[in-house]
């Protein structure tokens, strides 16, 4: 099985805000960015369930300036396959909303035909949560979304989701392909 981790370059979760003296966004110059803290633990599980044997090849895919390649860097040093970087020069804060990215991730997963993609929840700058959902509807695959563990079932046609929930921990269970978002 192949799996697409989307991963996001965002300031660090450490540093103090400011914002720009014309009040028009947020200061990154000269500011500490790193991977957005949920797309890790997204890397992360598909990292695991590429050592238990599920998955055979892990790519990580950024769109964003040529500094996201950092943050790609980061995704191979922690084990994924490959990357594959979208060029933009919009800022991924303003500009590059959910709704763009999840289209471009469209066309990746047409591209690679991975039986699972992986995002984290959310990025910790804009906070939406929404592109996981947003993939999931233009590709017409399942989401499980919150994940806390994801277990392939043996004829690997299905995954189960544990996501935390209120009154506890929740299974979903979903056929593959599917989309999941990591918390």
């Amino acid at each position: 099985m192949r799996a697409v981790v989307a991963v996001k370059r965002v300031v660090d979760y450490a540093v103090k805000v400011r914002v720009k003296a014309d009040k028009s966004a947020v200061e990154t110059d000269s500011v500490k960015m790193s991977m957005n803290p949920f797309c890790e633990i997204a890397v992360e599980e598909g990292i695991r369930m590429k050592e238990k044997g599920h998955i055979k090849e892990l790519i990580a895919v950024s769109c964003g300036p040529d500094k996201a390649s950092e943050t790609l860097r980061t995704a191979l040093a922690m084990g994924v396959d490959r990357a594959i970087h979208i060029k933009t020069d919009m800022r991924t804060d303003q500009e590059l909303q959910p709704l763009a990215v999840a289209k471009l991730l469209q066309k990746v997963v047409e591209k690679e035909s991975p039986e699972l993609v992986l995002l984290g929840k959310q990025a910790i700058d804009d906070d939406s949560n929404q592109t996981g959902s947003m993939l999931a509807g233009l590709l017409d695959w399942p989401q499980a979304g919150s994940a806390s563990m994801v277990t392939v079932d043996d004829s690997k046609t299905s995954i189960t989701v544990a996501r935390e929930v209120d009154s506890g921990i929740q299974e979903v269970k979903c056929p593959l392909p599917a989309v999941v978002t990591a918390d």
